[in-house]
């Protein structure tokens, strides 16, 4: 039995339809960081688990509700997510001593805005960043990742462009 994910970054404090309509066909909903807004959150399809961490844009509120990290074990996959985790090799200051540590199948981190899958071989850790939903940033097409976690494996990857930035 898999199980279906959604992962979203950088909402920013925006949701649409398009996303919601991709967030129905998932069993769990995680997003990296930076929502912006909770209304983000009560948005979400009900029925679904919802994994958070706060951003570097969210207040105080957001940082009490949600943990900076997120560390925990599903279909047999070791999953630890942050906002802030730059990419391999180079992960922002901090980061690798805790992937260390936490020893993940899978990191998650948002942040970038630049949707990014890599296999890191030094600390045999599969890395994800969604790149970001939201409408503000420098990215140019919103995006988000859909897969399953099955018997200790990610499969069924894809990207889901969500259309130009735009305002």
């Amino acid at each position: 039995m898999s199980t279906k994910i959604a992962l979203i970054s950088d909402s920013h404090g925006y949701i649409d339809d398009a996303i919601l309509k991709n967030l129905m066909e998932v069993d769990e909903i995680w997003h990296a960081g930076d929502i912006g807004d909770e209304e983000v959150m009560k948005r979400m399809p009900k029925g679904k688990k919802v994994r958070a961490v706060f951003g570097n844009i969210d207040d105080q509120k957001t940082a009490q509700k949600y943990p900076e990290w997120e560390a925990f074990e599903l279909e047999q996959v070791k999953v630890a997510m942050t906002h802030i985790g730059g990419k391999p090799p180079r992960y922002s200051k901090g980061i690798k001593a805790k992937l260390k540590e936490l020893r993940p199948n899978l990191f998650i981190c948002g942040h970038s805005h630049i949707c990014k899958v890599e296999f890191d071989p030094a600390l045999n850790c599969l890395y994800m960043n969604p790149g970001a939903i939201g409408r503000q940033g420098f990215h140019q097409i919103r995006t988000m990742l859909l897969f399953e976690l099955d018997s200790g494996e990610v499969k069924n990857l894809r990207v889901v462009e969500l259309g130009k930035r735009g305002k």
